[in-house]
C-alpha cells in the first residue's frame, strides 16, 4: 500500500474506517491485557481514533504511529490539546501530557524513539496492510515494543466481494504471523453490524496475544 493512498484518503476525508465512538471490543476486552493505570499503550497506524481519548480517560498513557499528519492534527484538535512537535530522524513527534504520536512511516520508528510500551492495541494496522507487508509489520512491531501483550482486532469476510482495506484476516493468518512470539487466544467473534457497505457480511474478531 503506497503512502499516497492514505494521504489521499485523509485529504479527501474518505475515512469510513474512522468510528464515531470508542470501539466496543476495546471496551469489552482491554482489561485482558492486565495493565494498570499509568502504563503505556501503543496504537500502530492510529489515525484520529476516539479510542485514544477513551484510553486516556481510563488513566493510561498513549503512544501511537500514523502516516498522515492531517489525521494527527485533527486528533489533537479533538482532544483539545496543543502538542509540542519535534523532528526525530525522518519522523515528527507530537507530544502532549500522556500522549506521544510519531508521524511518518512506522518502519522508521525504533524502540529507542518509542520508549517503553506495556501493551499494544491494534485495531486498524494489520487489517490495513496488504498481504506482503503483514509479515514485516508484525516482526517490526514485536521488535520496537519488546513483544508487549496485544489486543488485536480483525475482520473476516469474503474478499471476492470487496478488495480492502480493511482486509480480511483469518485466524490461521493471525497464528502464522504471531505464533513465534506469542500465545494466541480468540476472545470474541461477532457479526459486524450492517457488514461492509451495508451489503457485505463480515465478522469482527478480537485476539489476545501474550508473550511467551
Amino acid at each position: 500500500m503506497e503512502p499516497d493512498f492514505w494521504h489521499d484518503k485523509w485529504t479527501k476525508n474518505e475515512i469510513g474506517f474512522h468510528q464515531s465512538k470508542p470501539n466496543a471490543l476495546l471496551e469489552r476486552h482491554f482489561d485482558k491485557l492486565s495493565l494498570t493505570e499509568g502504563q503505556r499503550v501503543f496504537l500502530p497506524l492510529c489515525g484520529k481514533t476516539l479510542d485514544i481519548g477513551w484510553l486516556l480517560s481510563q488513566g493510561f498513557r498513549v503512544g501511537g504511529a500514523e502516516l498522515s499528519e492531517a489525521a494527527i492534527t485533527q486528533l489533537f484538535d479533538d482532544l483539545e490539546l496543543t502538542p509540542d512537535i519535534y523532528d526525530v530522524g525522518p519522523l515528527q513527534h507530537f507530544h502532549a501530557k500522556n500522549i506521544d504520536i510519531f508521524v511518518g512511516d512506522i518502519f522508521d520508528l525504533t524502540a529507542d524513539m518509542l520508549g517503553r510500551i506495556d501493551g499494544i492495541y491494534d485495531r486498524a494496522a494489520l487489517v490495513a496492510l496488504p498481504a506482503d507487508m503483514r509479515g514485516p509489520y508484525t516482526q517490526h512491531l514485536a521488535r520496537i515494543t519488546g513483544t508487549a501483550p496485544q489486543l488485536l482486532l480483525c475482520f473476516e469476510y469474503d474478499q471476492t466481494l470487496m478488495s480492502g482495506p480493511p482486509f480480511s484476516i483469518k485466524g490461521l493468518e493471525v497464528t502464522r504471523h504471531y505464533q513465534e512470539c506469542y500465545d494466541i487466544t480468540l476472545l470474541e467473534r461477532s457479526e459486524l453490524q450492517g457488514g461492509f457497505k451495508d451489503r457485505i457480511p463480515a465478522e469482527e474478531t478480537a485476539w489476545l496475544l501474550e508473550a511467551r
